[in-house]
This record gives C-alpha cells, sequence and structure tokens, in this order.
C-alpha cells in the first residue's frame, strides 16, 4: 500500500446504507478500516430525517446528510477543493448504480460501485466511456478478490505453477431464500425479485456474478461464449439455481455453479482450478487456507502467512496481522478499497494508470459481469445455446 502524498485522509461520501440493508455497512466500515479515508458526507436514505439519523450514528455532520444522491453531487462539487469529496461510493439497488456512477463521474468524483455494475449491458458500455474520457478511478466491489490467499492463489497462476489452466470449477452456494415466503413481504431485498430493479438476473446476477469474476480473477482465462441453464424453484419471479459453462480462448472451461436455495448452506463459496501441473482450491468459509495437489505428490496446504517462504508478492501485500490470526470478509473488502485509493492518490498526484491492468476490480471487469449475467439468462430463455461473451 503507499502512503498518502496527499498528508490527509481521503473524502469519502456513500449512497445508501441508512437502512436495514447489510452492504452498505459494510462499504462504511471497510472503507475506514485502514484509516485512510473518513466517511464525511452522504445521501443514506431518501428522509432527509433518517439520512441525519443515519449520519449522526456514523459520525458524518447532519449538515453534510442529503436527501437525495443529486443534491449531494452539486452541493459537494461546488464545495472548495480543499473540503468537497475525493469519491463517492454506491451501496444501493442495483437500477441506482448506473445513473448514480455516471453523475457521480460526470461531477469530477472517483466512483466505488457495489455489484452487478448495471442491469445492461448498454449502461456498463456507457460507464467504460466515461471513465476512459474523465481518468477518474472506477472500483467494483467484488471483495473475494481482496482475500489475501485468492491474490497468493493469482500470483502463482500467473507465474505458471499450475501450467496451462485447462478448467475452473467455482460453486457459489446459499440456502437463504428457503425462510422466504414468496408471499410475504420481505424484511429486506424486495427489490432483488424485481426484473426492473435487480436486473434479468436473479441469484446467477446476485452471486453468479461474484463466481465469474472470481473465476476469471484468479485464473486470467479470457472468455468466449456461455451457455446457460436457470432454474426457479422458490416461487419467485426470477431463478434461483443454476449452471454457467463458459469456454475460453484456449478452450478451457469454467463451470459456474449457483444456489439460493439449497438447505443448510450459508454463504458457500469455493473454486477448483486446474492446470496441467497441478490444481488448486480454494474456499470462502474457510479463506485462509489455500490446498494444492500434484499427481504423485503429498497434498500442499499454504496457510495464509505473511512474511514466509510459501507467500508470494500478491498474497504478502494483502495480509494486515501474522499468520494464525484469521483474516476475513471485512479485511478483503477493504483489500478493494485500499488498492483503489492507491490509485486516486497516484492520479491526485499527476501520475497516469493503466486502466486496464489494476489489482482491484475496475469498470472492465462490470462490463464483462453485467455482459455475462445478460448473455446466460439469454441462452437459458433461448434453450441452452452459446451464446457470445467476448466484446
Amino acid at each position: 500500500m503507499l502512503n498518502s502524498p496527499l498528508n490527509r485522509k481521503l473524502r469519502m461520501a456513500l449512497i445508501g446504507g441508512g437502512g436495514a440493508g447489510f452492504i452498505g455497512k459494510v462499504h462504511r466500515t471497510a472503507a475506514q478500516l485502514d484509516g485512510r479515508a473518513e466517511l464525511v458526507a452522504g445521501a443514506f436514505s431518501s428522509s432527509l430525517d433518517r439520512s441525519r439519523e443515519a449520519a449522526l450514528a456514523f459520525g458524518v455532520d447532519p449538515a453534510r446528510a442529503y436527501a437525495s444522491w443529486e443534491e449531494m453531487l452539486v452541493t459537494e462539487a461546488a464545495r472548495p477543493e480543499n473540503d468537497r469529496i475525493d469519491f463517492v461510493s454506491i451501496a444501493t439497488p442495483n437500477h441506482l448504480h448506473f445513473p448514480m456512477a455516471k453523475a457521480a463521474l460526470v461531477a469530477g468524483f472517483n466512483v466505488i460501485c457495489d455489484k452487478p455494475m448495471t442491469t445492461n449491458v448498454a449502461d456498463a458500455e456507457n460507464l467504460v466511456r466515461l471513465v476512459e474520457e474523465t481518468g477518474a478511478v472506477f472500483a467494483l466491489t467484488h471483495n473475494y478478490t481482496g482475500y489475501p490467499m485468492v491474490r497468493q492463489a493469482r500470483g502463482m497462476i500467473a507465474a505458471g505453477e499450475l501450467g496451462s489452466v485447462r478448467a475452473v470449477r467455482v460453486n457459489y452456494v446459499q440456502g437463504w431464500m428457503r425462510a422466504v415466503d414468496p408471499g410475504q413481504p420481505a424484511a429486506r431485498g424486495i427489490w432483488k425479485d424485481d426484473p426492473q430493479k435487480n436486473g434479468p438476473g436473479g441469484t446467477i446476477g446476485d452471486v453468479g456474478t461474484h463466481a465469474y469474476n472470481l473465476a476469471r480473477y484468479m485464473s486470467g482465462l479470457k472468455p468466449v461464449e456461455v451457455l446457460g441453464k436457470l432454474m426457479t424453484y422458490s416461487g419467485r419471479q426470477l431463478d434461483d439455481y443454476g449452471h454457467a459453462m463458459v469456454r475460453c480462448s484456449n478452450d478451457a472451461l469454467i463451470m459456474v455453479t449457483v444456489s439460493q436455495v439449497t438447505h443448510g448452506r450459508l454463504n458457500d463459496l469455493s473454486i477448483e482450478i486446474d492446470g496441467d501441473k497441478a490444481s488448486l482450491t480454494w474456499r470462502q468459509e474457510e479463506p485462509n487456507s489455500l490446498l494444492l495437489r500434484q499427481s504423485g505428490q503429498p497434498q500442499r496446504i499454504y496457510d495464509r502467512a505473511p512474511g514466509q517462504a510459501h507467500m508470494n508478492d500478491a498474497g504478502n501485500a494483502a495480509c494486515r496481522i501474522p499468520g494464525g490470526h484469521p483474516e476475513a470478509f471485512f479485511e478483503a473488502f477493504a483489500n478493494v478499497y485500499a488498492s483503489a485509493y492507491d490509485d486516486i492518490i497516484w492520479r491526485n498526484s499527476g501520475g497516469v494508470r493503466d486502466v486496464h491492468a489494476t489489482v482491484y476490480p475496475n469498470v472492465y471487469d462490470g462490463l464483462e459481469g453485467v455482459r455475462f449475467v445478460e448473455q446466460t439468462v439469454a441462452s437459458s430463455k433461448a434453450g441452452n445455446v452459446w451464446l457470445p461473451l467476448s466484446r
């Protein structure tokens, strides 16, 4: 991580996060975990009173709590340069990501956005153009890319330790929809079953985007086409179970399996990567270990142990505390923020970045994820046909 030449903390504004939702509070906590940023403003709710209540709870001056994100962007952009926000974090229902991110970029702010980036490919392509035009930092919070052992595995694969990657199997299995009665109002997240607010994919969009992004991030494979089969077992409008098979440019295959209706499963994300020299396995519920297998050799478990000989630079850089002290969800989320901060500081100091090559998921990854959801849904509806993923 870089030390800030600004001699101050970055100033953050948060859109959302003031209600019962989970992810807004995660953004707030992760963004400030390393003491490199502070939350100074926000449109935490569509009600001014509730937004101000949230501001007080978050330690934000109620005068910088807004009833609308539009008002916040206009007012913050008009503040003196030494007082205005540096970036906007977006933690809202999916259909709001595009207009908020677009307006923030146009107003001159960097953006850190929850996934999926938009609900359709056209809007995602629009954001790509805006980021290229403005040079702004745009990070997408696929937080699983921030786990130390995920970055360790990515470095091992890039260094050729697995040889050529032939196949990836990634499963993201939950069971929380089993407790949801489709005939009763939900306590939160009811918008996730509304195609106009959530986008065309249900579970494939909610957790499938994470699974697909993780496969791409770790393996470096280049997707060419996808075949999807999605099902709905819970009585909801959108899919809650499914498979997507992705063929890559070297004829390697990525198989994504998702479910939110599997009994007894909490947040079981796992990935296996097969190379022609060795294979790797990682599970999010046991995140501090990485399993390597080679035919004819004993299995090797790589523990998260910063500074040890088996750890590479990528894995070490993602660690905060000594081995044996577990690092997990918040720390991984904070790693995405920390990597984006490095680029924000670099940009503010006049540096030129390669927006294609970032350690954190960027606007191009966001476009890939939206295209993956859109084409998987289309493939399933068309009777499980192969559809293109490449641009």
